[in-house]
């Protein structure tokens, strides 16, 4: 199934050309050369289906409200942003990319400084890397379309410079940079002489002795091209236009280049850092999409040509009906983008893009982890590259991107997510704003000599390309930023004044990082009280903030020129913006965590990898799905202690976990290693007791070019599995509500005897056919929905959903929401466990070893805070740094509330012994926190076998849970057992557990032989006799190893002595 809408193009063929048109009169027909116009128009033609995003501007989902998406049968908390296809939920990750069009000065693998450019054309799709390095005091230029580096002032004078005055002064004035330059001079001119020495060059002008020059380094030559000038325009810097062969922006942005690399050369911190975010783009899935819709829309286009061409070949003009072409190939766009999408492979080879993994399945084991999946970031560079760099923690990511929310292991720092409030800009039409830069005083005529570096005026660069100079730059971008907070320009447009380049940067690309910021006129907020009256009262919303001026975005660059104050208290005259809210720093993720700003960072880290695997509601519609693996939690509760981002993302509707209460004591040894002690009543009242749905899925086929089908029948229960057909219905299908134990059968069809027949469908044979449910001995599982649907191929599906509810075990794992999991280390009756003056009862008992080393101050917190929330009655909130605020509050206003309800202001009570009846030596820290059970269950990974299968090729036992495997006895235990002196042990796993084998060898050759069981003789394969044979017991997989390499000619023999 793939959720999509038709693609309509409209038709307009037109055949103006000779024709051929048959004429018919009375029993005689001839044929007349004419000219004749053939005109043909049709609308709404369908090509294709595209792929809808849900909740997009296009899905049937978009702008609805509540009850009408519950009309739908779709939850409202669901965060859309995903494809279906196929009848699973894909989501395209955001991909990041390093910035197109950007002078990046960086160094090469043998610590050369170079400037590079990756180049991109909007329209021609093209892209080319620029690379200007200095090797042994001389530039070069690396372009992939010569074969060797050119130097750089070979370049220039190709592109029209024909004097190195000319370049000197446009450097500017500075001698450092014509000493810099002087070597690339002298060599310029030493390979034009020699090329005019050589014969080379018949050229009489500088211009036409350096295009000779490159002519000859081309790699791949051509006739029909423009030669090395075709090069200069079309492939070299492709971002620059150039206009009637003018290469004198090329020339200009060639100059800034030289210039940039020459600061980095005399001053290694003018060097740029590729990880900088503000250095980064990221594609969406619009992007990605469009390009791999171009490919396929072109192709279509050529396939109709060489159709067309097909039918009017040798002159003739027959009526061609293009929409009958397109019609037959409306499938080829459909099944390419469907492709695409399933498999998460983009090739496209028009535009040399091949990537993997763009697409991944959308994770619904819980809410926040299908919320995190929307918002995650896939890396330009494989996970296995061992490198620091692009892992560490920019401070160029405060607000754009979550400094927690990170896997573990090799990914890590790698995958990055997206922070609560950031926005990714799409691509802006640059024709106005380059209009409104000329008007505001942008000059052009100032690109040449001298002016090009002079101290009075700054560069003016939009994405990349060199507009002009201006005199005030300050002025101007100040005149900017007013026009765009007046709304004449897009919101997303972004204005940088970068001082040591002397540039101002004006960004309207896509794929830019920005967040919204509150504007501050001489440190005063311009958002009052009764602009926040207003928006609590419904009369605005966050656009009229934005539309009004009172709020802006800033994208990593911009924030260079601002000072952005944490909290409005904290504000100076020279402060230009207010942060909306600390706390957005954050992702949705890590934002679950109360007062993540207390706990050691890796905590933080831990948390957010592990509360994508708690169990809870995963949606509103979770009971009506048929996901091939549902977990759910039973009795799931809100936290006591919330944030403010629990109630944005509604995660306080669908939670994942459930408020225990929890003492933090040692208790019976079985809570060492941040193991947990139960209470067996909490469980029985349904503490941690979860439901685990799992979908099975059986078809009735039908067979190609037969009629014949596989049917529905009714069991036949007088056959002698009977009493495994119990919870059949009378059309062979288990009900639901039925208890499904191992081995039981579920379904009954009858199947064609012989599937190819041509017989009549009265005479055709059946027999029957049964699928039994092959689940492990244990608990039964229930039959907890049956659905019938059918494929692609029409064929009658039916899914059903079989439920199991498991309650907490030894060996289940539980985590707070600070980084601490924990298994359950033993269950404990009630009466057994301490209790409080009150009768109060932990429901878990944690070790106090696990707070010092892991230093989760956040954990002891949030008990104070949940403590005095069930006091009052009152939700407790402890948002990320929001104690000044008012988002977190205060350990003194909780211990206030403890003591105001007869606690103890720091949390602890006074407890009794439930084995002994004395009070407690001390007071026990105790109160609810927030716990969560995780998906890792002894019942999904215990495993234990005897005797089972073995392997065909090796006879050694099978290897995993799923196959009944063995238990492997690896190197290092191997190495263990020897250490021990274990002999007999490593004798007996090695070999007798494992693949035992009688081999019969023969003393005289020492080679293998066999025995002849119908003469029961014991033959060697070589000497043909039987006289020389011994008994040995060797492992099968030592047989199997000699047999290999005899088949190599590669011999070897046994030699034998009597034991």
């Amino acid at each position: 199934m793939l959720y999509a809408a038709p693609i309509f193009v409209d038709i307009e063929y037109r055949n103006a050309g000779s024709s051929y048109i048959e004429n018919r009169k009375a029993g005689s027909s001839y044929i007349e050369n004419r000219k004749a116009d053939f005109s043909l128009n049709k609308s709404n033609v369908i090509i294709g289906r595209m792929p809808i995003m849900l909740k997009s501007q296009s899905c049937v989902l978009h702008g609805k409200d509540e009850d009408e998406l519950a009309k739908f049968g779709e939850c409202p908390l669901d965060p859309g942003g995903y494809f279906v296809v196929k009848g699973n939920e894909k989501v395209i990750l955001i991909q990041e990319q390093l910035s197109k069009n950007r002078i990046i000065i960086d160094k090469d693998n043998k610590g050369c400084i170079q400037a590079s450019v990756m180049s991109s054309c909007n329209i021609t799709k093209k892209i080319s890397k620029t690379i200007i390095k200095m090797e042994k005091g001389k530039i070069y230029l690396v372009l992939n379309s010569f074969s060797t580096k050119v130097p750089i002032m070979l370049v220039l004078k190709a592109m029209g410079m024909q004097s190195d005055q000319e370049v000197v002064q446009m450097l500017g004035r500075d001698p450092q940079y014509a000493n810099l330059l002087l070597p690339s001079i002298e060599e310029s001119d030493q390979t034009l002489q020699k090329v005019k020495n050589d014969g080379a060059s018949n050229g009489v002008s500088y211009q036409q002795q350096a295009l000779d020059y490159l002519q000859q380094k081309r790699k791949y030559k051509s006739a029909k091209d423009d030669g090395a000038l075709g090069v200069l325009r079309d492939t070299f810097l492709l971002n620059v236009p150039v206009r009637e062969n003018n290469f004198h922006l090329k020339c200009v942005y060639v100059v800034v280049m030289l210039r940039r690399m020459m600061d980095a050369i005399l001053n290694e911190d003018a060097m740029d850092d590729k990880d900088y975010v503000g250095n980064k783009r990221l594609e969406l899935s619009g992007q990605l999409i469009s390009i791999l819709f171009e490919d396929l829309f072109k192709s279509l286009n050529e396939n109709i040509r060489l159709e067309v061409d097909r039918n009017l070949k040798d002159g003739g003009a027959k009526r061609v009906d293009i929409s009958m072409t397109l019609t037959s190939s409306k499938n080829r766009i459909t099944e390419g983008l469907e492709r695409s999408l399933s498999t998460g492979n983009w090739d496209v080879r028009r535009f040399k893009m091949h990537r993997k993994g763009i697409t991944q399945i959308v994770s619904r084991l819980s809410f926040i982890n299908a919320f995190g999946s929307m918002t995650k970031i896939q890396p330009q560079f494989e996970k296995s590259r061992k490198v620091s760099g692009p892992r560490a923690l920019q401070p160029s990511q405060w607000g754009m991107l979550c400094p927690c929310d990170t896997p573990e292991g090799e990914a890590c720092g790698l995958v990055k997510n997206l922070a609560l409030m950031t926005h990714v800009t799409t691509d802006e039409e640059t024709g106005p704003i380059i209009s409104l830069c000329y008007c505001l005083g942008v000059d052009l005529s100032l690109l040449s000599g001298e002016e090009l570096h002079s101290p009075r005026s700054f560069l003016i660069m939009l994405n990349g390309l060199i507009l002009g100079k201006h005199t005030k730059p300050q002025w101007f971008a100040n005149s900017m930023r007013k026009l765009r907070r007046a709304g004449k320009l897009s919101d997303f447009v972004s204005i940088y004044v970068n001082e040591k380049h002397r540039c101002v940067y004006i960004a309207s690309d896509g794929g830019r990082v920005c967040r919204p910021l509150v504007i501050a006129d001489n440190g005063v907020s311009r958002i009052k009280h009764h602009h926040m009256k207003e928006l609590k009262d419904g009369a605005r919303n966050f656009n009229d903030f934005l539309r009004e001026g009172l709020i802006e975005y800033l994208d990593v660059n911009e924030e260079n020129n601002s000072l952005i104050a944490l909290y409005e208290g904290e504000t100076t005259r020279e402060t230009t913006h207010i942060e909306i809210e600390p706390f957005t720093i954050l992702s949705a993720c890590a934002g679950l965590i109360p007062y993540p700003h207390h706990n050691q960072s890796p905590r933080n880290t831990y948390q957010c990898a592990m509360g994508k695997q708690a169990m809870g509601n995963i949606a509103y519609n979770q009971l009506s799905r048929l996901d091939s693996l549902i977990y759910l939690l039973v009795y799931p509760q809100r936290p006591l202690l919330t944030t403010r981002t629990i109630e944005l993302i509604g995660y306080d509707k669908l939670g994942a976990g459930q408020n225990a209460t929890v003492a933090v004591m040692s208790y019976s040894g079985y809570d060492i290693e941040d193991a947990i002690v139960m209470n067996k009543a909490s469980l029985d009242r349904g503490f941690g007791r979860c439901i685990v749905l799992k979908r099975m899925l059986e078809q009735y086929k039908s067979y190609k070019n037969t009629s014949v089908r596989e049917r529905i029948c009714a069991p036949r229960r007088s056959q002698r599995d009977s009493d495994k057909m119990q919870i059949l219905d009378n059309d062979g299908i288990a009900s639901p509500g039925e208890i499904l134990r191992p081995q039981d059968i579920y379904l009954q069809k009858e199947c064609p005897v012989d599937p190819n027949t041509t017989s009549h469908p009265s005479q055709i044979q059946y027999r029957t056919r049964s699928e039994s449910y092959k689940g492990a001995a244990g608990e039964p599982v229930v039959v907890d929905r049956v659905a019938l649907c059918s494929d692609n191929n029409r064929n009658l599906t039916v899914k059903f959903m079989i439920r199991h509810t498991r309650r907490p075990e030894v060996g289940d794992k539980f985590s707070s929401r600070h980084g601490q999991k924990g298994v359950c280390g033993t269950i404990v009756q009630q009466e057994d466990l301490p209790f409080s003056e009150r009768g109060v009862c932990p429901d878990l008992i944690m070790n106090p070893h696990g707070f010092p080393s892991r230093m989760t101050v956040g954990k002891m917190l949030e008990l104070l805070g949940s403590k005095a929330a069930v006091s009052c009655g009152k939700f407790h909130y402890g948002s990320a740094f929001g104690e000044p605020s008012g988002h977190a509050h205060k350990v003194e206003d909780i211990s206030e509330t403890l003591v105001k309800h007869g606690f103890c202001y720091n949390g602890k009570d006074f407890l009794y012994s439930g084995t002994t009846g004395t009070p407690l030596q001390a007071y026990i820290f105790m109160g609810p926190i927030y716990y969560q059970k995780l998906k890792h269950m002894v019942f999904d990974k215990m495993h234990a076998r005897g005797i089972g299968p073995k392997t065909l090729l090796t006879r050694q036992p099978t290897e995993g849970r799923a196959k009944n495997g063995g238990l492997r006895v690896g190197e290092m235990e191997r190495d263990c057992l020897i250490a021990y002196g274990a002999s007999n042990l490593a004798y007996e796993r090695l070999m007798l557990s494992s693949d035992p084998f009688n081999a019969q060898v023969c003393r005289k050759c020492g080679l293998l032989g066999y025995i002849n069981y119908q003469t029961k003789t014991k033959i060697c394969s070589t000497c043909k006799t039987g006289d020389n044979i011994s008994d040995m017991k060797l492992p099968y997989a030592c047989k199997l190893l000699f047999h290999e390499l005899q088949s190599m000619n590669i011999v070897p023999r046994l030699q034998l002595n009597d034991s």
